[in-house]
């Protein structure tokens, strides 16, 4: 079966990347990493993994737009069919939305609508919630509204710390984001998904 060709997107540690990259029988080649801050870890992990890796960084550009064209020059230069964010920390903007339109997928650590944006595991610790959880879905121009492909919820106990909670969404996202990816690439066409 021929591999679709993947970009990941990361900004920290890559432990999602991590995961994309070690989770068996995925129908994806990720040929190319894209991280926008320099001395990021997931730099080290895609060395590891001979995936090449590209670093950009948004404010050495005119603007968001300038930002964007010169990924997507970069990611059509590897013939990048897909991306997958993974832990990437900017709101996508319209050039790369409208070049991979229903091709960009994003795992998100709550229950969307619930606790979008930034530090969603502290906002939910925070609210005191007993359960949030994990959604993988496509992007869209809003900040984690676009359409939900899978949720998982994760129980938040009594007594947890805040890192505990991190910890158990973290084993959630790293087994349901390959499993997503599995399961949309093999099963459905890009058409078929966004209709």
């Amino acid at each position: 079966m021929k591999k679709v060709r993947a970009a990941a997107f990361a900004s920290g540690t890559g432990s999602n990347f991590q995961a994309i990259m070690e989770a068996e029988g995925l129908p994806i080649e990720v040929v190319l990493l894209v991280c926008d801050k320099p001395g990021a870890g997931v730099l080290e992990k895609a060395e590891r993994f001979g995936v090449n890796a590209s670093v950009f960084e948004p404010k050495s550009y005119e603007s968001k737009s300038a930002y964007e064209q010169e990924l997507i020059a970069e990611l059509n230069g590897a013939g990048v069919e897909w991306i997958f964010l993974a832990g990437y920390m900017r709101i996508v903007g319209p050039d790369l939305l409208g070049a991979f339109e229903g091709r960009i997928i994003n795992i998100h650590p709550s229950l969307l609508p619930a606790f979008p944006g930034k530090d969603a595991i502290g906002q939910a610790y925070q609210a005191g919630v007993d359960t949030t959880g994990v959604t993988v879905h496509f992007i869209d121009e809003g900040i984690d509204t676009g359409p939900i492909i899978a949720q998982e919820p994760v129980a938040v106990f009594p007594g947890d710390t805040e890192q505990q909670v991190k910890e158990r969404i973290q084993q959630v996202e790293h087994r349901l984001y390959p499993q997503v990816i599995r399961q949309l690439l093999k099963e459905t066409t890009y058409e078929d998904k966004t209709k």
